[in-house]
C-alpha cells in the first residue's frame, strides 16, 4: 500500500509542481496552499476530513481508501522537493535547449529530468517512509483492513504479544530509517521536512 500511495504521490506531486512553477493562472497560490495543507494540519484533522469525504462518496473502506488517504499527505513531500529543485534550475538551460531545436519532450528528457531526478527519488523515498508507518490517517480510512502500524498499536498493551511487537517495531524503524536517510542525502537535507511544508503554507 505504501508503494502504491508513493506512486500516486510521485505522479500527482510532480505534475502539480510543474504546473505551479511553469504557469501563471488564477488560483495558483490557492492550489499551492491546498497541496501543503494536509501535512501542515494536525494528523487527526486530516484523518477526520478524509473519513467524512469517503463516507460522503460511499467508498468502501479498504486498501483503496488507505491509498487515497496516504497519497493525500504524501503528495506535498514530492511537490516540495520537485518545485524547490525547479526553482534552482536555471531557465537558461531550457531556453538554450529550445533554441537549439529540441522539442518539449527532448528538453524534458535531456535537460529537465536529469536536473530534478534526485529530487524525485528523494521525494518518493520520504513519501514511502511516511506512508509505511502512518497510523492516525490509517485508523480513519482502513476500515477492517490491517496494516503493520495498526498491528503494533493493537497489540502493544498485550503482555504476551510484546516480544513480537518489539521485533516488528524494530523492523519498521529500520525500513523507515533507510529511505529517510537516503532522501536527506539526495535532497541536501533542505527540502524534505514537514517544517518546510508548514513554512510554505504560512507564506501562501
Amino acid at each position: 500500500m505504501a508503494t502504491i500511495a508513493t506512486l500516486f504521490a510521485l505522479a500527482l506531486g510532480s505534475a502539480a509542481a510543474f504546473a505551479v512553477h511553469r504557469f501563471r493562472f488564477f488560483g495558483r497560490n490557492g492550489v499551492s496552499f491546498l497541496l501543503v495543507l494536509p501535512i501542515a494540519l494536525p494528523g487527526i484533522v486530516t484523518a477526520i476530513a478524509l473519513n467524512t469525504t469517503i463516507n460522503n462518496f460511499r467508498i468502501p473502506f479498504g486498501v483503496l481508501t488507505i491509498v487515497i488517504g496516504h497519497a493525500t499527505f504524501c503528495i506535498v513531500v514530492v511537490y516540495n522537493n520537485v518545485i524547490a529543485r525547479l526553482r534552482r534550475t536555471p531557465t537558461s538551460l531550457i531556453e538554450a535547449s529550445m533554441d537549439l531545436g529540441a522539442d518539449g519532450w527532448q528538453t524534458f528528457r535531456y535537460v529537465t529530468f536529469p536536473a530534478i531526478r534526485t529530487a524525485l527519488v528523494a521525494g518518493a523515498l520520504l513519501a514511502f517512509a511516511l506512508s509505511f508507518d502512518e497510523i492516525v490517517v490509517t485508523n480513519f480510512t482502513a476500515g477492517p483492513t490491517d496494516t503493520i502500524p495498526r498491528f503494533i498499536y493493537r497489540n502493544l498493551r498485550l503482555p504476551h504479544n510484546r516480544p513480537i511487537v518489539n521485533v516488528v517495531a524494530l523492523g519498521v524503524i529500520l525500513v523507515m530509517f533507510i529511505p529517510v536517510y537516503v532522501a536527506q542525502r539526495m535532497a541536501g537535507g533542505g527540502d524534505v521536512t514537514a517544517t518546510a511544508a508548514k513554512a510554505e503554507a504560512a507564506e501562501v
